[in-house]
């Protein structure tokens, strides 16, 4: 599977803070590895479908990491639950 990042997703990462950076690289990390070598999801990552292509993943309690699946997946945003619904509207 190919994986790219946006730069809308480059831009919201740099402004988190440390530690929630290493909670998106873990979620990111474990959900390559659930795509890649079929290992089981971990139920933290809280997969959950928005519209047609657009799926969402958990990094902790308040972090989520918007992507699109189809052929590849395109990590698009990074940020709390409001703020990837604010994002999903300009979509």
């Amino acid at each position: 599977m190919r994986y790219e990042f946006k730069a809308s997703f480059d831009r919201r990462f740099k402004k988190l803070s440390p530690s929630r950076q290493e909670k998106v690289y873990q979620a990111i990390d474990a959900f390559m590895k659930y795509v890649d070598n079929n290992a089981p999801l971990p139920p933290g990552l809280g997969l959950k479908n928005w519209h047609a292509d657009y799926w969402e993943i958990r990094a902790g309690l308040k972090g989520r990491i918007l992507f699109e699946f189809t052929d590849r997946i395109v990590f698009l945003f990074v940020g709390g639950h409001d703020e990837i619904k604010k994002f999903m509207k300009g979509l």
